[in-house]
């Protein structure tokens, strides 16, 4: 019985790493695709406007991913396990909708629009040391020396990468610099991430992985479109029902939101957290590379500079989460909320 049940065990642990890596691949492309179908919604104004601006995108980008969500996690969406919920579990799952579903994707998008991808791909590498800090303050974890160091390194990439961009408008005031409103507001939603990665450790341990993401990507959905029209008024998503708009929307969900949500929580049912993690960490590379692709960017002295401290901070990680998982969790399936949260927050923002 034994030696027929090893092989069926490699084999679900081989296909769980190739719908990962599928997965980083197309969530590396998210941002830049993002981007050029925006430009391309630039070339064919309806009624004055971009139909496919960056609001438009994703707004109903997120709309698509919750139909998604809602077919591969409708088991979980039962009388029983919703009421096994407690009270504080709603609120603590609304203020994670709130700032990982609508805050950061907003700022990060507006980003996309005031500075190049790899530089939102770059900036957005604040996240994992923010969480990591914010862990060690809020609840009290242990860091080995490994992990301690590649954040440290990931957070000198990143102000390097901020620190030596050529001056351009417009630009905030922080102390004795100055930084680009594009990179302050990328820094704003990496920051806005690692917080609702905070409250899903400390509080959502027990919800289903499948609740957690139904219900972030619905209430972000719905705040997201709240916010904007309280902020920008009702014309804003004038273009949203422009036939234009969906059919690159559908080209746009069918890939980025339908084909990489489900690689990506296919790969996480079949793969150990060390795996998911290893892996997902690639995702800022794929960015980068993708954003050469696509939009021809080449990396500037900047980029080359603060990247390569990143992926230095990322090497480091990696080897410290290899020896606490080879210790600990190293078989661990990753089916919570907050083992989830924390592979995404090494991985970055996935554009989505």
């Amino acid at each position: 019985m034994q030696p027929a049940t090893e092989p069926s065990q490699r084999s679900n642990r081989t296909s769980g790493q190739a719908y990962l890596w599928l997965a980083v691949l197309i969530f590396g492309a998210s941002s830049a695709v993002t981007r050029k179908i925006t430009e391309i919604g630039a070339q064919h104004f309806v009624g004055g406007q971009n139909p496919i601006s960056l609001c438009n995108v994703l707004f109903v980008g997120n709309l698509c991913a919750l139909v998604v969500l809602l077919l591969l996690h409708r088991r979980h969406w039962n009388r029983r396990t919703l009421g096994q919920l407690a009270r504080r579990e709603w609120v603590s799952l609304a203020m994670v909708a709130i700032l990982s579903g609508a805050l950061a994707p907003g700022l990060i998008f507006q980003a996309l629009a005031l500075i190049p991808v790899t530089n939102v791909v770059l900036v957005s590498r604040l996240e994992p040391p923010v969480t990591l800090a914010l862990s060690l303050w809020l609840l009290r974890e242990r860091v080995n020396r490994w992990e301690s160091m590649g954040a440290i390194a990931a957070f000198i990439g990143v102000a390097l990468t901020i620190l030596l961009q050529p001056a351009k408008e417009p630009l905030m005031q922080m102390g004795n610099f100055h930084i680009g409103l594009g990179e302050l507001l990328a820094v704003l939603g990496a920051v806005a991430l690692a917080i609702s990665t905070i409250i899903g450790k400390k509080r959502l341990s027990k919800v289903p992985l499948g609740i957690y993401s139904t219900v972030r990507t619905g209430l972000g959905t719905l705040i997201f479109f709240i916010a904007a029209l309280a902020l920008y008024g009702q014309d804003h998503f004038a273009g949203v029902f422009s036939p234009f708009l969906w059919q690159w929307m559908l080209l746009y969900g069918i890939i980025i939101v339908v084909v990489g949500q489900s690689f990506w929580i296919a790969g996480l049912r079949a793969s150990s957290v060390s795996t998911a993690s290893l892996i997902g960490s690639f995702v800022p590379l794929a960015g980068i590379l993708a954003a050469y692709l696509i939009l021809g960017e080449v990396p500037t002295r900047a980029h080359y500079i603060g990247g390569g401290v990143i992926l230095l901070g990322l090497l480091l990680s990696q080897v410290g989460i290899q020896h606490q998982t080879a210790r600990r969790v190293a078989m661990t399936r990753v089916t919570a909320a907050p083992a989830e949260q924390a592979i995404e927050a090494r991985m970055g923002f996935k554009g989505i």
